[in-house]
């Protein structure tokens, strides 16, 4: 089998992982990848979002199976370009995308499909939105409409933070084009859960969940990021709790989805709050693989990935796959100084030569500098997963292997996974 995985994060050397796992004699591909991919398959130097180059690509290396990582060539239609020229290809049409890559058409299909979420206006122009933030001086979230790499929400305990939030999208071109429609929505108190739903737009199977971590700082503390770690599993998201998001979230979405003739074929991935009710309600809608729950979840899947990919990709129904029921997975994510807004670039890296047991580093934001020296070459760096008997040990694994990393200006998180494990202490 011939296998391209479209992208150069953490999340497509998870991905290139877990097939070579699965699949140790398949001929694996990755455009652009990086130099942790590069050692388990065959990077294509070529941006993710070239259409032009990875349709080539595709037909020059015959390629069987085709899975797209990020969410700009998504949007872009490059799952529709392979599909014309008949590639099986796991990833949702640009149509389909939307859901992800606009805030407002999700909260659309919401509406229409009786899906809980936050109550919300969308806006486009800037008085319109500080007059209505005006009237509300509960805690609200404003968000860009377009895609902004997860950093698009900004949380605001008062009507004085959204105004200087929205002020800044709608007037001063922050996010630039994604922030020139916003979003305002109600804060959703509960606890995060992100859910994984491999669907060929109507039969749905779950991954394990996860909870990611996107403050910045430890006690999520500072900005919002991409995401600084996660864990799996999750004691909240019990087999009722994610009963009930398939059947109350996910199905009437998909069925929204295929009555406006955008089926939706690939990953879903809601991000879900669940309040102190156990209640679930969506806080936004991913068209892909999170990243970095993908770092977290897929070391957890004993088999059957590719299959139900591949099956998807076909316009099958796929069928489940095989999880380690009894194991814990933490991910720590390494990031470079001045991350999330100018991450600095150049510091060299040393990883260590033997990791323990459990653990395996992908790579994100790296790059081998002429003389073959590993250096940071994005925000997010590094993310380091350990998978152990307990939360306990994978949480320690994973914070120590994180420390004995070394690069100049190292941001880490040491508290990945503290609520489960404050819940944990507690029970």
């Amino acid at each position: 089998m011939r296998l391209l995985v479209v992208g150069g994060g953490g999340r497509e050397h998870a991905l290139c992982w877990t097939f070579r796992r699965e699949n140790p004699d398949a001929d694996l591909y990755c455009a652009p990848g990086n130099p942790g991919t590069a050692q388990i398959a065959h990077n294509l130097p070529m941006a993710a979002d070239d259409l032009d180059r990875i349709a080539d690509a595709a037909d020059a290396y015959g390629i069987d199976l085709t899975v797209i990582g990020p969410e700009v060539p998504l949007a872009r239609g490059l799952a529709d370009r392979l599909r014309a020229e008949g590639r099986a290809v796991f990833g949702p049409s640009a149509a389909a995308a939307q859901i992800e890559a606009s805030k407002a058409f999700a909260k659309e299909v919401m509406a229409a499909a009786g899906v809980p979420t936050a109550s919300s206006r969308t806006f486009t122009a800037l008085e319109p939105a500080l007059a209505w933030v005006g009237r509300h001086p509960e805690p609200l979230v404003v968000k860009a409409s377009g895609l902004a790499a997860g950093k698009g929400a900004v949380v605001c305990s008062d009507r004085r933070e959204a105004a200087i939030a929205v002020r800044e999208m709608l007037g001063q071109g922050a996010f630039g084009e994604a922030g020139r429609t916003v979003v305002i929505e109600s804060f959703l108190e509960g606890e995060e859960v992100s859910v994984f739903a491999i669907t060929d737009g109507r039969d749905v199977v779950l991954l394990p969940a996860a909870q990611d971590h996107k403050r910045l700082l430890e006690g999520d503390e500072g900005p919002n990021t991409g995401g600084m770690g996660a864990y799996s599993p999750v004691a909240l998201a019990t087999p009722a709790l994610l009963e009930r998001a398939q059947r109350e979230i996910l199905e009437p979405t998909l069925e929204e989805m295929r009555r406006r003739e955008c089926r939706f074929s690939g990953v879903l991935y809601a991000g879900l709050m669940v309040d102190r009710s156990g209640s679930p309600s969506v806080v936004e809608f991913n068209c892909r693989f999170g990243d970095p729950e993908t770092q977290v979840v897929l070391p957890l899947v004993s088999s059957g990935l590719t299959d139900c990919l591949w099956q998807v990709a076909r316009g099958v129904a796929p069928t489940s796959v095989v999880s380690a029921s009894s194991e814990h997975a933490v991910t720590t994510v390494l990031a470079a100084e001045g991350y999330p807004d100018a991450p600095k670039k150049g510091a060299a890296i040393t990883i260590p030569d033997a990791l323990p047991a459990g653990v395996t580093v992908f790579h994100a934001g790296t790059a081998l500098d002429g003389d073959g020296v590993l250096r940071v070459n994005g925000g997010r760096v590094l993310t380091v997963t350990a998978v152990g008997p307990s939360l306990e040990e994978a949480r320690a694994l994973s914070r120590s292997t994180g420390e004995s990393i070394g690069f100049e200006g190292k941001v880490f998180r040491r508290d990945i996974g503290w609520r489960e494990a404050a819940r944990s202490t507690a029970g």
